[in-house]
């Protein structure tokens, strides 16, 4: 085996370590050939920048899936995971690759990146556990098929944690939880997010902070709970989540 083969496997079984997960054959070829797509399509329509290497496996599938290291532990369990704005399909197609039972519904309000979301989840396979949506997060939480209807849902990357919120807790059961990818996470940003949270009748679970390998940097996640039923208001009229943030 070449060197550069030994060092992708040395690199792949850290991430697997770290995540206390190892991925099946089949779940690895599929990793592969999501990285192979979007090298492809990235040739023709710029969707993402991280594509080779650890740009690929720390930045963008380990990314993903560390925050849901305890879920990884039980891949057995069938839930239902909403991704707003999922772009190129992260954390949303890594989740449905390593959660075999669940199915996955990605939205963007993009029709670059839903066209490159069907098209992937047909070519690895996907297509009868993934649905995708091409619609805004303050319209898509408003559809009486998609509320109220998740065990999870998941942004990352999209906007502040408040704004977050306001798109994600619409589409909770009474007992799912929204997870909110951040980078760096403050005191302030936390006030807020929990005044923005008593709106929408939602609490702070807990806050959890990883430190992804090969020093890609630290990611914080806010897990939230619903307390009540989210108040019919929201989420807002588009735009309005961004202009007038809740707890702002």
């Amino acid at each position: 085996m070449s060197t550069n083969k030994n060092n992708k496997k040395a690199s792949h079984i850290m991430l697997w370590n770290e995540l206390k997960w190892v991925p099946s054959e089949k779940q690895l070829a599929q990793f592969i050939h999501l990285q192979e797509l979007l090298k492809e399509w990235n040739k023709k329509t710029n969707l993402t920048r991280l594509v080779d290497g650890d740009d690929f496996w720390t930045s963008q599938v380990c990314d993903s899936l560390l925050p849901l290291r305890e879920e990884l532990q039980s891949p057995e369990l069938s839930h239902k995971y909403i991704d707003i704005g999922s772009g190129c399909g992260f954390p949303g197609i890594a989740i449905a690759i390593a959660m075999p039972n669940s199915n996955i519904t990605l939205i963007d309000s993009s029709n670059k990146k839903t066209t490159f979301l069907k098209e992937v989840s047909k070519e690895i396979g996907l297509i009868s556990r993934i649905t995708v949506v091409n619609e805004r997060a303050e319209t898509a939480g408003r559809d009486p098929i998609l509320r109220s209807n998740f065990d999870y849902a998941i942004a990352r990357a999209v906007a502040s944690a408040n704004v977050v919120a306001e798109y994600l807790v619409p589409f909770l059961k009474s007992t799912g939880q929204a997870l909110i990818y951040k980078g760096g996470w403050s005191e302030i940003e936390q006030k807020i997010l929990l005044k923005a949270l008593t709106e929408l009748n939602a609490e702070i679970k807990r806050t959890h902070k990883f430190e992804l390998p090969n020093n890609r940097g630290i990611r914080n996640i806010i897990r939230i709970s619903p307390v009540n039923k989210c108040p019919n208001q929201y989420p807002r009229s588009i735009g309005k989540p961004k202009k007038k943030p809740l707890g702002s």
